[in-house]
């Protein structure tokens, strides 16, 4: 048989019918909280039953249990992608974890404002433009607009003795949508020569 002392460092929950365990340092990391009112002060302050393995018995959602022990144990905030963050929320508070509470709102802001902005769209434009006019093109191009790809589609007159290479310069840029729905795209900037015809955009 195991010494008192060492029988008393670990601690069986039963909540909501799922068993856990834990040790006393890990469930009194935070001090004002309810599991080390529960099992970790002096004095009947809560007066939780036990079952009869001697857990103490709590009446919740043991599915949700699993990340509010596990920040006890390590201080990080673990989600499973199946478990919604407001159920974490909602037992940090009932625990009373004011840590934990901070980082689960936070964490739920956050991924709102991801959200609102919606899915990132792209543009892209087809440029067509010759040889000596290809470091102004990209040097002017401004409002975010990118630099994808550079095709050659051979000469297009001589002048002098030189033939003039033309090419198509492809350019995207990144688009959010406004707050009402709506795409809003910048006025461009970038000056180029001519818009390569029937590309339709």
């Amino acid at each position: 048989a195991r010494p008192p002392a060492a029988a008393s460092k670990w601690v069986r929950l039963n909540v909501g019918g799922t068993y856990f365990v834990s040790t006393r340092q890990t469930l009194c990391r935070e001090p004002k909280s309810f599991l080390c009112r529960l099992c970790c002060q002096d004095g009947p302050e809560l007066g939780s039953d036990k079952d009869e393995t001697g857990a103490y018995l709590i009446d919740r959602d043991p599915t949700y249990f699993g990340p509010i022990l596990n920040y006890l144990r390590h201080g990080k905030l673990i989600i499973n992608k199946e478990l919604a963050e407001e159920g974490v929320l909602e037992e940090a508070e009932f625990y009373n974890i004011a840590s934990l509470v901070r980082l689960v709102k936070e964490r739920i802001r956050d991924n709102e404002n991801r959200t609102s902005q919606g899915p990132v769209k792209h543009v892209y434009r087809v440029l067509q433009c010759q040889e000596e006019e290809l470091t102004q093109m990209v040097s002017t191009m401004s409002d975010g607009w990118k630099f994808e790809q550079l095709i050659s589609i051979g000469s297009s007159y001589n002048y002098g003795n030189e033939d003039q290479a033309e090419f198509l310069c492809v350019v995207s840029r990144e688009l959010n949508n406004s707050t009402n729905g709506i795409v809003k795209e910048p006025s461009e900037k970038a000056k180029v020569r001519r818009l390569l015809r029937g590309i339709g955009l």
